[in-house]
């Protein structure tokens, strides 16, 4: 919700798209506590302010020059980067009082805090910004003409491992003694680590734990084998060197024009593998993109089964930045993808070609798409190296998200080589995109099919796509072939800013886009479902099976 305090010209328009929908929550809520008696009952007790354990923050990235922040009186520190400012910490049970400053002291005009939907009010002091939240979050807030402050509450980590012991191998204890922030290559220091550890799981039925504390490791390729965890200490961070030559490149990225490598991956057929922690996997894209010209993704499990990653920063990738592929049984929770807004196909995860995989709490941030879903041919270039065939995608669900982006705040395609099937997204919030909700039939022949978005909530829509800025956009086209899209339900969406250009649903002669149907979206500027295609702004529209719109 914005300030009431001297908004700026370009926060009233989020006051006018805020005060409605919270008004009415208010409105409705207060209806239902007083719409029968009642026994009198004890007001509730407070709630608890839940522990606060800020991230540490190495020298390699800069302070901010904007911003302070507490939690729970708790200084946590902030990062400046490039197009925001970052801070991360992880919040035990309860609630967390925030406190922004400005770092210069002066007084503050205008703020904004978002997730919108969440309604949540704060007070400002001079040059700070204070509000609470009931539980850790991720937040986007906006305070002046100021960077964008990102604030990443993660909930508490409730199984980090110990530092050694039997099945414990920490990489820097000895055999292994790697040496952090010294810039020193130590890739043969993790590696050995990581192959006792997936030995040791695998002969004793479990899985071994390679422990990393905190500290900068310069990094080349490393490989994750079966019956592994891989624990990222807080203020672990393991970095692109910036050198090509500590790299085996894996693929080519055409429309890039540069090679690829991935920086950790799995052996094919591998099984039972976890990484998490609390820690930051760093592309360091600057330095990718250099004289090296090599485009890195950050994390590609490849030919995998049982794959679990929770907590972890993936940050700055040059190219997408975690990729599964012709996967199955994975889930990513509590994940944050930091990318720049200045590097071209930067996407945050591109779940494709797998099976069973869920995308739970993340947040993602990038100029291009942050969630995605994708399938491709025997020898697209970017996995040119990989064995075997391609095969469909199905079972895929991303539920909790914040996204923002210069692309699609979320998209099925641009892929459709091999089939789509059972994608879901819900609990999204686009913070800000180019197109609200996508899918985009672009490349193959095959079908999409059994498509939903629910309780979808689009903020704001400041950038344009290939000449789209819209809420909703659904295309087929024919780059390599034409396929259908169909069985696609879009339902409980608030539309805050509806673009600039007209929603389309477009698809192709002899490949429609069929079976569509909107429920319950809610347009700017009214409380109420629109139930034509002219309340909703769908007026591009071609190629396509009955629409059917219910409130």
């Amino acid at each position: 919700m914005r300030s009431p305090l001297i908004p700026t010209a370009g926060a009233l328009r989020g006051l006018r798209r805020c005060l409605a929908f919270g008004l009415t929550a208010l409105l409705l809520g207060t209806a239902a506590l007083l719409g029968a008696p009642h026994a009198a009952q004890a007001a509730p007790a407070p709630a608890a302010a839940g522990t606060v354990g800020a991230y540490p923050v190495p020298s390699i990235y800069p302070a901010s020059t904007d911003y302070r922040l507490t939690v729970n009186g708790t200084s946590v520190p902030v990062q400046k980067f490039t197009g925001y400012d970052i801070a991360q910490l992880a919040l035990g049970t309860g609630t967390a009082t925030m406190a922004v400053t400005k770092i210069n002291d002066t007084a503050i005009g205008s703020y904004s805090i978002s997730p919108e939907k969440l309604g949540i009010v704060g007070s400002v002091s001079g040059p700070t910004l204070t509000f609470t939240v009931p539980k850790d979050e991720y937040l986007i807030v906006k305070v002046d003409g100021r960077p964008n402050l990102v604030i990443a509450a993660d909930p508490g980590e409730y199984d980090p491992p110990a530092t050694g012991g039997t099945g414990i191998f920490n990489v820097t204890a000895a055999p292994y003694s790697a040496q952090p922030n010294t810039g020193d290559y130590t890739t043969t220091a993790f590696q050995d680590a990581l192959n006792d550890a997936a030995a040791y799981g695998s002969a004793n039925n479990t899985q071994g734990i390679v422990y990393v504390p905190a500290g900068v490791y310069t990094l080349g390729n490393l490989y994750l084998r079966s019956d592994l965890a891989f624990y990222l200490a807080r203020g672990a961070v393991l970095r692109y060197t910036g050198d090509a030559a500590h790299y085996v490149v894996t693929g080519h990225k055409d429309s890039q024009g540069r090679d690829l490598t991935w920086f950790i991956s799995t052996r094919y057929s591998s099984s039972n593998i976890k990484i998490y922690g609390r820690g930051i996997i760093d592309g360091n894209g600057a330095a990718s993109l250099g004289p090296s010209n090599l485009g890195v993704n950050l994390l590609a499990p490849i030919y995998t089964n049982g794959f679990t990653v929770d907590g972890i920063t993936f940050r700055e990738s040059s190219s997408w930045a975690v990729t599964p592929l012709r996967s199955s049984n994975m889930t990513f929770t509590n994940v944050k993808f930091f990318n720049r807004f200045d590097m071209g196909e930067d996407d945050g995860i591109d779940v494709q070609e797998s099976s069973n995989v869920t995308v739970t709490h993340a947040i993602g941030i990038g100029l291009d798409d942050p969630f995605s879903t994708k399938t491709w041919g025997d020898t697209t270039d970017m996995f040119s190296t990989v064995p075997g065939t391609a095969t469909p995608l199905s079972n895929v669900t991303f539920n909790d998200l914040l996204s923002w982006t210069y692309c699609y705040g979320i998209k099925v395609g641009q892929g459709v080589v091999t089939g789509q099937d059972g994608v879901t997204f819900e609990n999204v919030v686009v913070y800000d995109a180019a197109v609200g909700i996508g899918i985009d039939h672009k490349y193959g022949t095959a079908a999409a099919t059994n498509i939903k978005f629910d309780n979808i909530d689009i903020e704001r829509l400041d950038f344009a796509n290939d000449n789209n800025r819209t809420w909703l956009a659904m295309m087929t086209e024919t780059s390599q072939g034409v396929g259908p899209v169909t069985g696609v339900t879009i339902s409980n969406v608030r539309v805050r800013d509806a673009g600039t250009t007209a929603a389309r649903i477009n698809g192709q002669p002899g490949a429609l886009i069929s079976g569509v149907t909107l429920s319950n979206v809610v347009m700017p500027g009214s409380t109420a479902a629109a139930t034509t295609l002219g309340q909703l702004n769908l007026t591009n529209v071609s190629n396509n099976g009955p629409i059917t719109i219910t409130s």
